[in-house]
């Protein structure tokens, strides 16, 4: 399909996940774009919706992403680094999706914008699954107790549906992104488009949705076709910084996509921005936006003071590399990406 058309769908859909088209589209050379921002990175960067999990002490790290619907079924992708700065693909969590994805979302394609969570020993690998245009969507959960692939424990196991959506729900089950408040009670968030921002609390350590909890609003865009999604959530200070993507990606060279954040005293809101504006009546402060040849920053995830998205880069026609983000903070607690 080409991109301008399926830009069109995109505007609709509000998913972060990477079109076929687009994943399909000719890679650049795998060395440092020309203007990489950030943390200077190179080798395989080709990395939409990033969940990063920074290594210490001398750890590796690795970088989850969306999937390729024509490699290995479209499961999601696996990057790791020894030092953070020199990347290479280190392959998918399956070979293929489980089955019973497909029969739950009809025409998947590929699996979308992973975040991972590790508690006590265990790995917690949250995705989504849907289709453009559709909010039939649902998060689901694998686990393992190692990421190092020469483990012999290493085993991502099927834990099943997390949270789902369908039509004529106002939400839209895409996005994950964990939180555990200072309570200790494990939080969920998620949501593209529709009525916005979202969050359900967990049950725990099952990592599914807490049976008969109420689905929260944490922002939206007051308008439509209300692009807002791929909801993060970090702690710091006493606060909680929510951190989301505002208007279009996917789109190449045109994608729109900008880094906003508010905050709260509390992890289920109200979130307010710098200036004082609700989340949840379009506030945003933006903290990424186009630089140059570097358009549509989003679809971000923290870990370690870093702050792992995508962009498009117009020197490379309009392909998708990773970029990763040191967070420094202003006088009065406010993030920033210098």
């Amino acid at each position: 399909m080409p991109i301008r058309a399926l830009a069109a769908l995109l505007a609709l859909t509000g998913t972060a996940a990477l079109t076929t088209a687009l994943a399909s589209a000719p890679a650049a050379a795998a060395t440092e774009p020309p203007n990489n921002p950030g943390r200077p990175v190179s080798g395989d960067l080709r990395v939409h919706d990033p969940g990063l999990v920074r290594g210490e002490a001398g750890e590796p790290w690795y970088v989850f992403g969306t999937g390729d619907g024509a490699h290995r079924d479209g499961t999601i992708q696996i990057r790791s680094s020894s030092d953070g700065h020199e990347w290479r693909l280190a392959g998918t969590v399956w070979d293929r999706k489980p089955d019973w994805i497909t029969r739950e979302i009809p025409g998947v394609d590929n699996l979308w914008a992973p975040e991972v969570h590790e508690e006590n020993g265990t790995y917690y690998l949250y995705y989504s699954a849907s289709t453009f245009g559709s909010n039939r969507s649902l998060v689901a959960l694998a686990t393992n107790t190692t990421l190092d692939p020469e483990d012999p424990d290493y085993r991502w196991v099927d834990r099943g549906k997390v949270f789902e959506s369908f039509p004529g729900d106002p939400y839209n089950a895409i996005d994950p992104g964990i939180v555990v408040g200072a309570d200790g009670r494990h939080w969920m968030t998620f949501g593209s488009f529709w009525s916005g921002i979202r969050m359900v609390e967990l049950d725990w350590p099952s990592g599914k949705a807490k049976p008969g909890a109420p689905v929260l609003h944490l922002a939206d865009r007051q308008q439509p076709p209300n692009a807002i999604e791929a909801p993060h959530i970090m702690a710091r200070g006493g606060w909680y910084y929510l951190f989301v993507s505002l208007d279009s990606c996917c789109r190449g060279a045109d994608s729109t996509y900008k880094i906003a954040v508010g905050r709260s005293r509390d992890v289920t809101g109200p979130y307010r921005d710098r200036r004082g504006q609700p989340l949840l009546r379009g506030g945003g402060t933006v903290i990424a936006s186009r630089s140059g040849s570097i358009v549509g920053a989003g679809g971000q995830s923290a870990s370690g003071g870093l702050l792992a998205y995508h962009y498009y880069d117009t020197a490379l026609g309009g392909d998708f590399r990773l970029a990763l983000h040191p967070i420094s903070w202003t006088w009065d607690g406010w993030p920033r990406l210098d």
